[in-house]
């Protein structure tokens, strides 16, 4: 069995990609989120008519073995880690990238009709 060697400009592509990934450094998976809640207290002014919800609080919710796993952060922690979670969300991209780049020059290579 032979290697599949892909065009030049799908190989340049790719380092490209793999360069970019290289320099991203610490990456945090899941959602953040902004909620408001309510409470329970009846006077509370999150009951009343308008209501005023208390929050802003961020939330990150993320998966660790199969389960919903939720953590509040504070302003500061949103600001300190918001470079870590832009890196998770780029990853994800660049790895979209990369396996629309690998499908492409499969099909390439082989002479198969691109599935839309």
């Amino acid at each position: 069995m032979t290697d599949v060697q892909p065009p030049p400009d799908a190989a340049d592509e790719l380092a490209r990609l793999t360069a970019e990934i290289a320099a991203l450094g610490f990456v945090l998976p899941g959602t953040l989120l902004e909620r408001y809640t309510r409470c329970t207290s009846p006077n509370c002014r999150c009951n009343a008519d308008p209501a005023q919800m208390h929050g802003p609080y961020i939330q990150w919710t993320r998966k660790v073995a199969g389960k919903t796993v939720t953590r509040r952060l504070t302003p500061e922690q949103h600001q300190r880690y918001k470079p870590w979670f832009d890196n998770a969300r780029r990853l994800r991209e660049l790895t979209a990238q990369i396996e629309a780049l690998s499908l492409a020059t499969a099909e390439q290579a082989e002479g198969w009709e691109p599935k839309t």
